[in-house]
């Protein structure tokens, strides 16, 4: 410290105006330093904005709307079984604190997702939900809604909604692994087929979240 003190003494003695005041390099400043990265973080965005972009933001093909509006159902009862299991504690039951948190953050995350899947398809032009009794037909396999891998049925919900305590733990982890599987395989198949870049990284961005999330339910509930 005190040798840095006296390089800085001997290389801004000459511009000292008071005595007593040291004045620092202009590239030692820690304003000056701050207005540059100001001045760095503005002109990259001024570019992004003006530079054209390579892609269309619209750019789309039935991959891509058939595994938004499908996953936008796979995400809801995802949502709705993560409730469920939270408001059991509301009667009293005790629940696991890192399940109940792994339930929160699927509301919260997949909350979010169906609220960016839904604009994307007011942004292609496209129905915001599949209002057929298929699903992945986008996948070249359609299927009855009721058999979309990893959607619970209503028995498997109503068990859901009954259980207590340690069997409510092990009902929801069970349910939810087989849900994330369910979301993986049609994620990864738009990831090799989907046309639009955002469609591509949000599919990329659920496998990776559903993935982690599915080796934490195991740990907790020896699936």
């Amino acid at each position: 410290m005190q040798r840095y003190y006296r390089v800085c003494m001997s290389e801004s003695r000459s511009d000292d105006t008071d005595e007593g005041t040291i004045a620092l390099p202009w590239w030692r400043s820690p304003l000056n330093m701050s207005l540059v990265a100001l001045l760095l973080v503005l002109t990259g965005f001024v570019l992004g904005t003006v530079v054209p972009r390579g892609d269309d933001p619209t750019v789309h093909n039935d991959v891509d709307t058939g595994f938004l509006q499908d996953m936008r159902i796979h995400h809801e009862q995802a949502i709705a079984m993560s409730i469920v299991y939270r408001s059991i504690a509301s009667t009293g039951s005790k629940l696991d604190p890192l399940l109940s948190t792994i339930a929160l953050e699927i509301t919260m995350d997949q909350g979010m997702e169906t609220g960016r899947m839904v604009q994307l398809l007011r942004l292609f032009g496209e129905a915001e939900t599949n209002e057929s009794s298929q699903v992945m037909g986008w996948m070249g396999h359609a299927t009855d809604l009721a058999k979309m891998p990893g959607l619970a049925t209503d028995e498997e919900l109503t068990e859901l909604h009954n259980a207590r305590g340690k069997e409510a733990d092990l009902v929801f982890g069970r349910l939810m692994i087989a849900h994330h599987e369910g979301g993986i395989h049609m994620a990864e198949y738009a990831l090799d087929n989907a046309k639009n870049p955002e469609v591509r990284a949000l599919a990329k961005a659920m496998i990776k979240a559903q993935t982690g999330e599915i080796a934490e339910l195991r740990k907790l509930t020896g699936e």
